[in-house]
């Protein structure tokens, strides 16, 4: 191991003892509103559904919705061994700061010290049972609780999540030269609100534009892109996203079978 590799190996945290964790993937974007919690909820359903066995670790304290996508309700509960993580419907271990309110619709208001100790405990404290990827929802941008995440948790990968518009190029960036100054590989990016589909004819409708261009001026390949579809926002408000069929995942389950 190098002395850069040291350097960076002290700051990583340990999982209990219980735990067992093969791969950790961040998924990220530059600002709020582009469906950051979606991707990471649809990544893990998919790989669940592929056979994996999969976890999602909420990190966007102040703004957690992984609980309302999946319908969970319960709070967290500890026994002396640690914080057992609750579980969706095919299986999905989830820990999230709304499970741990008596009121879900309760502000979050912690300061940034308050807020990465969490994020640490909920990695370190919770019993993490044979996954085999595990998806961590960052909050937006690239602020302190992300660089605390990048710093301390062994990720494997990083997925930026973005919507089609010129507006988002630089954040996009910004995410991009983030990852690459931490030095985690990107799997590449997901584009949310990518297009509409006709009802008339079925034909798709690109309302905002692509990414395309700056993906390759980035060298970094589009992966998935999600529609503008009212039936995927049901489904997440029902807590039902784990029923829902939604297509174009097949280059992103590949991206992270590859890791």
């Amino acid at each position: 191991m190098s002395a850069k590799e040291q350097f960076k190996a002290q700051f990583l945290l340990k999982p209990k003892e219980q735990s067992s964790i093969k791969k950790i993937i961040a998924v990220v974007s530059g600002k709020g509103g582009v469906g950051k919690s979606l991707v990471t909820s649809l990544a893990a359903i998919t790989m669940q559904k592929a056979g994996y066995r999969c976890a999602i670790l909420d990190a966007d304290i102040t703004g957690p919705s992984i609980p309302q996508i999946f319908g969970l309700e319960d709070k967290l509960y500890a026994t002396e061994e640690g914080i057992i993580p609750k579980v969706t419907s095919t299986g999905i271990q989830v820990v999230s700061a709304n499970l741990m309110l008596d009121d879900p619709k309760q502000a979050i208001i912690w300061r940034s010290p308050l807020i990465t100790s969490i994020i640490k405990q909920f990695y370190t404290e919770v019993i993490w049972k044979d996954v085999d990827y595990m998806f961590v929802d960052l909050p937006p941008g690239t602020g302190d609780v992300p660089l605390t995440i990048f710093q301390s948790l062994p990720l494997d990968g990083v997925i930026i999540v973005t919507t089609p518009q010129d507006l988002v190029s630089l954040i996009v960036e910004k995410s991009l030269s983030m990852a690459e100054q931490m030095e985690i590989p990107v799997l590449g990016i997901v584009e949310n609100m990518s297009y509409v589909i006709c009802d008339e004819c079925g034909h798709r409708v690109s309302l905002f534009g692509d990414t395309s261009k700056i993906a390759e001026e980035n060298d970094i390949e589009v992966i998935a892109r999600l529609p503008l579809d009212p039936k995927i926002a049901r489904a997440c408000d029902a807590g039902e996203l784990e029923k829902a069929e939604v297509e174009g995942l097949e280059i992103l389950k590949a991206r992270i079978e590859q890791l």
